[in-house]
């Protein structure tokens, strides 16, 4: 790949990883709308473990919170509250890593890589983003997240495996219908992530292994560009959710599916 290519990928990842749009489908959309080779899922990978390491450093103190959880749940200190936040986490980052292994094991994904559902998903999961996000209380925190509501958040994360859903977007939804406030729902849904991310950043660590070296470098050079790209971007979220609602994001997943079904 070319390095406008790797900076292209970089800026759509970045980008649309914490906006409730898509990531995924937006990458999908880079070959088709421009002279660039499909990157293929190992690029589409790599650049969603750049994303992590921003919502590692964005949310650190939380992350901590959770490996105090962790460290608890094997009896090194004592903060029932946290461990009980961590067995939340890892609970509903179950179905994703679920859904994941079925698919990677079954060799479905690249049969997702196709416009027409990228379009499609886009609309659905955009109108019930809306739909939530205007008739969803705001009585709820993160410290308030329940078993049942780990798992319900933790199906729509498994969800967004398919392009156009976004993993941000099912996953704000779902905690946007179960109560929780804007700014809570994508504090929920990037600390949940981030045990499936990393789950399929292994993943992709062993294929990479076996790339060529010349894959192994746009890979690199792709994360690192998405990790800065996605850190102000998720600064930006965070301050726009305290103060407005979802509805330019799903007019602009309407507007999108829409141009796609018709134009491509």
């Amino acid at each position: 790949m070319t390095f406008f290519q790797e900076l292209l990928i970089a800026l759509v990842q970045g980008i649309t990883e914490f906006l409730p749009i898509s990531s995924s489908g937006h990458l999908i959309l880079i070959p088709k709308l421009t002279d660039f080779p499909d990157q293929g899922p190992l690029i589409d990978v790599a650049v969603h473990v750049g994303s992590l390491l921003a919502i590692i450093l964005y949310f650190r103190k939380d992350v901590m919170g959770l490996a105090r959880g962790g460290f608890a749940s094997v009896g090194i200190g004592k903060d029932d509250p946290q461990r009980r936040l961590f067995w939340f986490v890892a609970i509903g980052t179950i179905p994703a890593v679920a859904l994941g292994l079925f698919l990677k094991m079954g060799d479905y994904l690249e049969g997702f890589r196709s416009t027409q559902l990228v379009a499609t998903n886009l609309i659905v999961f955009g109108i019930l983003l809306g739909i939530a996000d205007r008739f969803g209380r705001e009585t709820k925190a993160y410290e308030d997240m329940s078993l049942r509501d780990a798992i319900l958040v933790g199906f729509a994360q498994a969800m967004a495996l398919i392009p156009g859903t976004s993993r941000s977007g099912a996953t704000m939804t779902a905690a946007r219908a179960l109560g929780y406030s804007r700014v809570e729902s994508a504090r929920f849904s990037f600390l949940l992530a981030i045990p499936a991310v990393a789950g399929a950043g292994l993943l992709a660590a062993l294929d990479l292994a076996e790339a060529t070296a010349q894959m192994q470098q746009d890979a690199l050079v792709a994360g690192t560009l998405t990790f800065f790209t996605a850190l102000a971007t998720m600064i930006f979220l965070m301050n726009f959710l305290k103060k407005a609602s979802m509805m330019v994001f799903v007019l602009y997943r309407v507007a999108l599916g829409a141009a796609l079904l018709i134009f491509l």
